[in-house]
Protein backbone atom coordinates (compact mmCIF):
# COMPACT_ATOMS: atom_id res chain seq x y z
CA UNK A 1 0.00 0.00 0.00
CA UNK A 2 1.55 3.45 -1.37
CA UNK A 3 -0.60 5.97 -0.45
CA UNK A 4 -2.27 7.70 2.92
CA UNK A 5 -4.08 6.23 5.44
CA UNK A 6 -7.82 6.93 5.16
CA UNK A 7 -9.36 8.32 8.08
CA UNK A 8 -13.06 8.61 9.47
CA UNK A 9 -14.31 10.33 12.47
CA UNK A 10 -17.27 10.02 14.88
CA UNK A 11 -17.92 13.03 17.02
CA UNK A 12 -14.99 16.37 17.10
CA UNK A 13 -18.44 18.43 15.28
CA UNK A 14 -18.55 22.15 16.38
CA UNK A 15 -18.15 23.68 19.90
CA UNK A 16 -15.82 20.61 20.02
CA UNK A 17 -12.11 21.30 21.86
CA UNK A 18 -10.68 17.40 21.34
CA UNK A 19 -11.95 16.59 17.60
CA UNK A 20 -9.70 19.50 16.03
CA UNK A 21 -6.51 18.02 18.73
CA UNK A 22 -7.19 14.86 17.26
CA UNK A 23 -7.53 15.74 13.34
CA UNK A 24 -4.61 17.98 13.67
CA UNK A 25 -2.61 15.39 15.51
CA UNK A 26 -3.40 12.81 12.79
CA UNK A 27 -2.20 15.34 9.81
CA UNK A 28 0.71 16.42 11.10
CA UNK A 29 3.25 13.63 9.57
CA UNK A 30 1.37 13.60 6.46
CA UNK A 31 0.29 9.87 6.52
CA UNK A 32 -3.45 10.43 7.42
CA UNK A 33 -6.45 12.33 5.62
CA UNK A 34 -9.33 12.69 6.88
CA UNK A 35 -12.31 11.24 4.05
CA UNK A 36 -15.38 10.86 6.23
CA UNK A 37 -17.37 11.49 9.21
CA UNK A 38 -19.90 11.98 11.30
CA UNK A 39 -19.51 14.75 13.27
CA UNK A 40 -22.43 15.56 15.14
CA UNK A 41 -25.40 13.40 17.15
CA UNK A 42 -27.21 17.26 15.18
CA UNK A 43 -27.53 16.22 11.29
CA UNK A 44 -26.61 20.11 10.75
CA UNK A 45 -23.93 20.29 13.32
CA UNK A 46 -22.49 17.46 11.23
CA UNK A 47 -22.76 18.94 7.65
CA UNK A 48 -21.11 22.02 8.53
CA UNK A 49 -18.38 20.37 10.02
CA UNK A 50 -17.68 18.44 7.04
CA UNK A 51 -18.01 20.96 4.98
CA UNK A 52 -15.29 23.48 6.89
CA UNK A 53 -13.54 20.19 6.12
CA UNK A 54 -13.46 20.21 2.66
CA UNK A 55 -15.24 16.76 2.70
CA UNK A 56 -18.01 15.86 -0.06
CA UNK A 57 -21.82 16.42 1.19
CA UNK A 58 -22.00 12.28 0.25
CA UNK A 59 -19.12 11.60 2.87
CA UNK A 60 -20.95 13.31 5.77
CA UNK A 61 -22.80 11.38 7.79
CA UNK A 62 -26.10 11.69 9.54
CA UNK A 63 -25.37 8.66 12.15
CA UNK A 64 -22.19 6.81 13.13
CA UNK A 65 -23.91 3.56 11.95
CA UNK A 66 -24.96 5.05 8.50
CA UNK A 67 -20.94 6.28 8.16
CA UNK A 68 -19.78 2.55 9.32
CA UNK A 69 -22.18 0.54 6.97
CA UNK A 70 -21.92 3.17 3.73
CA UNK A 71 -17.82 2.92 4.17
CA UNK A 72 -17.75 -0.81 4.79
CA UNK A 73 -19.85 -0.86 1.19
CA UNK A 74 -16.79 1.25 -0.49
CA UNK A 75 -13.89 -0.86 -2.27
CA UNK A 76 -10.62 -0.98 -0.24
CA UNK A 77 -8.56 1.83 -1.01
CA UNK A 78 -11.50 4.09 -1.01
CA UNK A 79 -13.10 3.40 1.72
CA UNK A 80 -11.68 4.61 5.06
CA UNK A 81 -8.98 2.08 6.83
CA UNK A 82 -9.53 3.76 10.67
CA UNK A 83 -12.42 6.17 12.25
CA UNK A 84 -11.41 8.21 14.85
CA UNK A 85 -14.08 8.66 18.08
CA UNK A 86 -13.96 11.40 19.68
CA UNK A 87 -17.12 12.03 21.61
CA UNK A 88 -18.18 11.88 25.47
CA UNK A 89 -17.45 9.33 27.45
CA UNK A 90 -20.93 7.12 27.29
CA UNK A 91 -20.66 7.49 23.39
CA UNK A 92 -17.69 5.15 23.09
CA UNK A 93 -18.61 1.78 23.23
CA UNK A 94 -21.12 1.31 20.78
CA UNK A 95 -19.08 3.21 17.84
CA UNK A 96 -16.22 1.33 18.44
CA UNK A 97 -18.07 -1.61 18.64
CA UNK A 98 -20.03 -1.68 15.56
CA UNK A 99 -16.38 -0.47 13.55
CA UNK A 100 -14.78 -3.50 14.95
CA UNK A 101 -17.61 -5.82 14.14
CA UNK A 102 -17.58 -4.14 10.04
CA UNK A 103 -14.19 -4.76 10.09
CA UNK A 104 -12.08 -1.12 10.94
CA UNK A 105 -9.41 -0.24 12.69
CA UNK A 106 -10.15 2.16 15.60
CA UNK A 107 -8.52 5.33 17.73
CA UNK A 108 -10.76 6.05 20.52
CA UNK A 109 -10.39 9.16 23.16
CA UNK A 110 -9.65 8.07 27.06
CA UNK A 111 -11.39 7.21 29.05
CA UNK A 112 -12.38 3.95 27.53
CA UNK A 113 -15.83 3.87 28.08
CA UNK A 114 -18.92 4.85 30.56
CA UNK A 115 -18.77 1.85 32.64
CA UNK A 116 -16.70 -0.99 33.60
CA UNK A 117 -18.89 -3.69 32.27
CA UNK A 118 -18.56 -2.04 29.11
CA UNK A 119 -14.44 -2.05 29.20
CA UNK A 120 -14.49 -5.73 29.33
CA UNK A 121 -17.12 -5.89 26.53
CA UNK A 122 -14.96 -4.35 24.11
CA UNK A 123 -11.38 -5.36 25.38
CA UNK A 124 -12.85 -8.92 23.74
CA UNK A 125 -13.88 -7.36 20.53
CA UNK A 126 -10.69 -5.84 20.16
CA UNK A 127 -9.27 -9.49 20.56
CA UNK A 128 -11.66 -11.21 18.63
CA UNK A 129 -11.57 -8.94 15.73
CA UNK A 130 -7.92 -8.89 15.35
CA UNK A 131 -7.71 -5.31 14.35
CA UNK A 132 -5.34 -2.48 15.80
CA UNK A 133 -6.75 -0.60 18.45
CA UNK A 134 -5.52 2.41 19.92
CA UNK A 135 -6.39 4.71 22.92
CA UNK A 136 -4.91 8.55 22.95
CA UNK A 137 -3.17 8.69 26.49
CA UNK A 138 -1.75 11.51 25.26
CA UNK A 139 1.15 12.07 28.00
CA UNK A 140 2.81 8.92 27.30
CA UNK A 141 4.15 10.11 23.69
CA UNK A 142 6.02 13.04 25.17
CA UNK A 143 9.81 11.90 24.25
CA UNK A 144 10.93 12.61 27.83
CA UNK A 145 7.77 10.36 29.35
CA UNK A 146 9.50 7.27 27.27
CA UNK A 147 12.93 8.78 28.27
CA UNK A 148 12.29 8.65 31.86
CA UNK A 149 10.24 4.89 30.72
CA UNK A 150 13.47 4.02 29.44
CA UNK A 151 15.90 4.80 32.24
CA UNK A 152 13.12 3.44 34.92
CA UNK A 153 13.61 -0.14 32.98
CA UNK A 154 17.18 -0.39 32.69
CA UNK A 155 17.71 0.05 36.60
CA UNK A 156 19.29 3.76 36.74
CA UNK A 157 17.51 5.06 39.52
CA UNK A 158 16.88 1.75 41.21
CA UNK A 159 13.65 -0.70 42.73
CA UNK A 160 11.23 1.79 42.93
CA UNK A 161 9.91 2.57 46.48
CA UNK A 162 7.94 6.15 45.81
CA UNK A 163 5.61 7.66 43.22
CA UNK A 164 4.08 10.56 43.14
CA UNK A 165 1.85 12.01 40.45
CA UNK A 166 -0.52 14.76 39.96
CA UNK A 167 -2.76 16.26 37.46
CA UNK A 168 -3.97 19.91 38.56
CA UNK A 169 -6.27 22.08 36.89
CA UNK A 170 -8.40 24.99 37.94
CA UNK A 171 -11.16 25.18 35.11
CA UNK A 172 -14.06 24.12 36.83
CA UNK A 173 -13.53 26.09 40.07
CA UNK A 174 -17.30 27.71 39.41
CA UNK A 175 -20.82 26.41 38.21
CA UNK A 176 -19.74 26.97 34.67
CA UNK A 177 -21.65 24.12 33.14
CA UNK A 178 -24.69 25.97 32.30
CA UNK A 179 -22.29 27.74 29.19
CA UNK A 180 -19.42 25.87 29.05
CA UNK A 181 -20.06 22.80 26.56
CA UNK A 182 -17.29 20.54 27.64
CA UNK A 183 -17.73 21.30 31.34
CA UNK A 184 -22.20 20.60 30.92
CA UNK A 185 -20.97 16.69 30.13
CA UNK A 186 -18.17 16.43 32.46
CA UNK A 187 -20.28 17.02 35.58
CA UNK A 188 -23.18 14.78 34.26
CA UNK A 189 -23.21 11.12 35.29
CA UNK A 190 -25.48 10.41 32.60
CA UNK A 191 -22.77 11.41 30.36
CA UNK A 192 -18.91 11.05 31.95
CA UNK A 193 -19.70 8.01 34.09
CA UNK A 194 -19.13 7.32 37.78
CA UNK A 195 -16.41 9.57 38.06
CA UNK A 196 -15.88 13.86 37.11
CA UNK A 197 -12.24 14.63 37.90
CA UNK A 198 -10.54 11.47 38.36
CA UNK A 199 -12.36 9.56 35.00
CA UNK A 200 -11.39 12.82 33.27
CA UNK A 201 -7.79 13.62 34.75
CA UNK A 202 -7.23 11.24 37.41
CA UNK A 203 -6.67 8.53 34.33
CA UNK A 204 -3.96 10.24 32.85
CA UNK A 205 -2.15 10.38 36.31
CA UNK A 206 -2.87 6.88 37.26
CA UNK A 207 -1.44 5.76 33.22
CA UNK A 208 1.18 7.91 33.70
CA UNK A 209 2.38 6.43 36.47
CA UNK A 210 1.71 2.87 35.31
CA UNK A 211 3.32 3.50 31.69
CA UNK A 212 6.63 4.91 33.14
CA UNK A 213 7.14 2.94 36.09
CA UNK A 214 5.89 -0.50 34.73
CA UNK A 215 3.98 -1.13 38.35
CA UNK A 216 0.58 -2.11 38.58
CA UNK A 217 -1.74 -0.90 41.46
CA UNK A 218 -2.54 -3.23 43.39
CA UNK A 219 -4.76 -1.81 46.30
CA UNK A 220 -5.88 2.22 46.94
CA UNK A 221 -7.41 4.02 49.73
CA UNK A 222 -9.08 7.09 48.26
CA UNK A 223 -11.12 10.39 49.12
CA UNK A 224 -13.30 11.68 46.35
CA UNK A 225 -14.80 15.79 46.84
CA UNK A 226 -17.52 17.65 45.49
CA UNK A 227 -16.62 21.18 46.25
CA UNK A 228 -18.93 23.30 44.02
CA UNK A 229 -22.41 23.22 45.30
CA UNK A 230 -25.06 21.08 43.26
CA UNK A 231 -21.94 19.43 41.13
CA UNK A 232 -23.07 15.56 41.22
CA UNK A 233 -19.78 14.06 40.88
CA UNK A 234 -16.01 14.73 41.89
CA UNK A 235 -13.83 17.80 40.63
CA UNK A 236 -11.57 16.46 43.29
CA UNK A 237 -9.75 13.50 44.90
CA UNK A 238 -6.89 11.85 46.10
CA UNK A 239 -5.49 8.31 46.42
CA UNK A 240 -2.89 6.32 47.95
CA UNK A 241 -1.76 3.44 45.66
CA UNK A 242 -0.34 -0.13 46.86
CA UNK A 243 1.82 -0.97 43.77
CA UNK A 244 3.51 -4.81 42.93
CA UNK A 245 6.56 -4.95 44.65
CA UNK A 246 6.31 -2.97 47.15
CA UNK A 247 6.10 0.64 45.88
CA UNK A 248 3.66 3.04 47.43
CA UNK A 249 2.20 6.11 45.63
CA UNK A 250 0.20 8.86 46.17
CA UNK A 251 -2.17 10.44 43.36
CA UNK A 252 -3.80 13.78 43.38
CA UNK A 253 -6.26 15.31 40.79
CA UNK A 254 -8.28 18.36 40.78
CA UNK A 255 -10.47 20.84 38.50
CA UNK A 256 -11.36 23.05 41.59
CA UNK A 257 -7.58 24.89 41.68
CA UNK A 258 -8.38 28.24 40.61
CA UNK A 259 -5.96 29.64 38.48
CA UNK A 260 -3.78 26.95 37.40
CA UNK A 261 -3.73 25.69 33.98
CA UNK A 262 -2.61 22.42 33.01
CA UNK A 263 -0.12 20.50 35.51
CA UNK A 264 0.48 16.83 34.94
CA UNK A 265 3.37 16.42 36.96
CA UNK A 266 5.34 13.00 38.39
CA UNK A 267 8.42 12.54 40.62
CA UNK A 268 9.59 8.80 41.07
CA UNK A 269 12.02 7.49 43.80
CA UNK A 270 13.78 4.69 43.68
CA UNK A 271 16.62 2.84 45.66
CA UNK A 272 19.61 4.77 43.55
CA UNK A 273 17.71 8.11 42.59
CA UNK A 274 14.96 9.99 41.47
CA UNK A 275 13.43 11.22 38.66
CA UNK A 276 10.48 14.45 38.04
CA UNK A 277 8.71 15.35 34.98
CA UNK A 278 6.24 18.09 34.61
CA UNK A 279 3.95 18.57 31.00
CA UNK A 280 3.69 22.30 31.18
CA UNK A 281 8.03 21.86 30.88
CA UNK A 282 7.74 18.47 28.52
CA UNK A 283 11.06 19.06 26.89
CA UNK A 284 12.67 18.74 30.81
CA UNK A 285 13.40 15.70 33.35
CA UNK A 286 15.39 15.92 36.29
CA UNK A 287 17.31 13.19 37.50
CA UNK A 288 18.80 12.74 41.21
CA UNK A 289 21.18 11.17 42.57
CA UNK A 290 22.70 10.88 46.43
CA UNK A 291 25.87 13.27 46.46
CA UNK A 292 25.96 14.68 43.48
CA UNK A 293 24.33 18.16 41.20
CA UNK A 294 20.59 17.00 40.00
CA UNK A 295 20.77 16.22 35.69
CA UNK A 296 19.26 18.16 33.41
CA UNK A 297 18.33 15.93 30.61
CA UNK A 298 16.79 17.83 27.46
CA UNK A 299 14.81 16.18 24.29
CA UNK A 300 17.01 16.00 20.90
CA UNK A 301 20.46 15.36 22.86
CA UNK A 302 22.56 12.58 21.50
CA UNK A 303 22.47 11.28 25.16
CA UNK A 304 18.62 10.49 24.50
CA UNK A 305 17.61 7.14 24.31
CA UNK A 306 16.92 5.69 20.56
CA UNK A 307 12.97 5.11 21.75
CA UNK A 308 13.19 9.01 23.53
CA UNK A 309 14.76 10.18 19.91
CA UNK A 310 12.74 8.34 17.92
CA UNK A 311 9.44 10.05 18.90
CA UNK A 312 11.75 13.63 19.69
CA UNK A 313 10.43 15.72 16.28
CA UNK A 314 12.67 19.02 16.20
CA UNK A 315 16.47 20.29 17.32
CA UNK A 316 16.82 20.99 20.83
CA UNK A 317 15.84 24.36 22.17
CA UNK A 318 13.17 24.30 19.87
CA UNK A 319 9.59 23.50 22.28
CA UNK A 320 7.62 20.51 21.34
CA UNK A 321 4.28 19.61 23.23
CA UNK A 322 1.09 18.56 23.81
CA UNK A 323 0.19 18.41 19.37
CA UNK A 324 3.25 16.55 18.53
CA UNK A 325 3.33 14.07 21.61
CA UNK A 326 -0.85 13.64 20.53
CA UNK A 327 0.39 12.74 17.13
CA UNK A 328 2.88 10.95 17.65
CA UNK A 329 0.18 8.34 19.11
CA UNK A 330 -1.46 8.42 15.48
CA UNK A 331 2.09 8.18 14.03
CA UNK A 332 2.72 5.03 15.88
CA UNK A 333 -0.72 3.54 15.35
CA UNK A 334 -0.57 4.64 11.70
CA UNK A 335 2.78 2.94 10.77
CA UNK A 336 1.49 -0.25 13.04
CA UNK A 337 -1.31 -0.10 10.43
CA UNK A 338 0.71 0.33 6.75
CA UNK A 339 2.67 -2.74 7.92
CA UNK A 340 -0.24 -4.58 9.09
CA UNK A 341 -2.08 -4.11 6.11
CA UNK A 342 1.24 -4.53 3.59
CA UNK A 343 1.64 -8.12 5.58
CA UNK A 344 4.22 -7.16 7.44
CA UNK A 345 5.28 -7.09 11.22
CA UNK A 346 5.20 -3.93 12.77
CA UNK A 347 8.48 -2.07 14.07
CA UNK A 348 8.54 -2.56 17.88
CA UNK A 349 8.48 1.62 18.03
CA UNK A 350 5.23 1.82 15.97
CA UNK A 351 3.73 -0.15 18.24
CA UNK A 352 4.45 2.18 20.95
CA UNK A 353 1.21 3.53 21.73
CA UNK A 354 -1.57 3.08 24.55
CA UNK A 355 -4.08 0.22 23.44
CA UNK A 356 -7.18 -1.80 25.07
CA UNK A 357 -5.33 -3.00 27.65
CA UNK A 358 -4.72 0.46 29.46
CA UNK A 359 -7.92 1.62 28.47
CA UNK A 360 -9.14 -1.28 30.89
CA UNK A 361 -7.08 -0.77 33.73
CA UNK A 362 -8.16 2.99 33.84
CA UNK A 363 -11.64 1.97 33.90
CA UNK A 364 -10.59 -0.05 36.89
CA UNK A 365 -8.68 2.75 38.25
CA UNK A 366 -12.18 4.68 38.35
CA UNK A 367 -14.21 1.63 39.50
CA UNK A 368 -11.70 1.08 42.45
CA UNK A 369 -11.38 4.98 43.21
CA UNK A 370 -15.22 5.17 43.65
CA UNK A 371 -15.32 2.01 45.82
CA UNK A 372 -12.63 2.96 47.90
CA UNK A 373 -14.24 6.83 48.42
CA UNK A 374 -17.12 5.57 49.58
CA UNK A 375 -15.90 2.38 51.96
CA UNK A 376 -15.09 2.36 55.66
CA UNK A 377 -11.91 0.33 55.31
CA UNK A 378 -8.87 1.89 54.57
CA UNK A 379 -7.90 -0.55 51.62
CA UNK A 380 -9.55 -1.62 48.68
CA UNK A 381 -8.16 -4.13 46.63
CA UNK A 382 -7.77 -2.77 42.87
CA UNK A 383 -11.10 -4.57 40.97
CA UNK A 384 -10.12 -6.83 38.05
Amino acid sequence: MNRKLKMGMIGGGEGSFIGAVHRMAANLDGQIELVCGCFSSDPENSKRTGLSLFLPEHRIYNTYKEMIEKESSFPEGERMDFVSIVTPNHLHFEPATFALEHGFHVVLDKPLTYTLGEAYSLWKKVKSSGKLFALTHTYTGYPMVKEARLRVQRGDIGKIRRIYVQYTQGWLYDDCAGTNKQASWRVDPKRSGKAGCMGDIGTHAFNLAEYITGLKAVEVCAELNTFVPGRLLDDDGAAFIRYEGGARGVLTATQIATGVENDLSIRIYGEKGGLEWKQEEPNTMILRFPGRPAEIIRTSNSYMSPVAAYNSRVPGGHPEGYLEAFANIYRNFAQALRATQNGEEPEPESLDFPSIEEGVRGMQFVETIVVASADDRKWVKMID
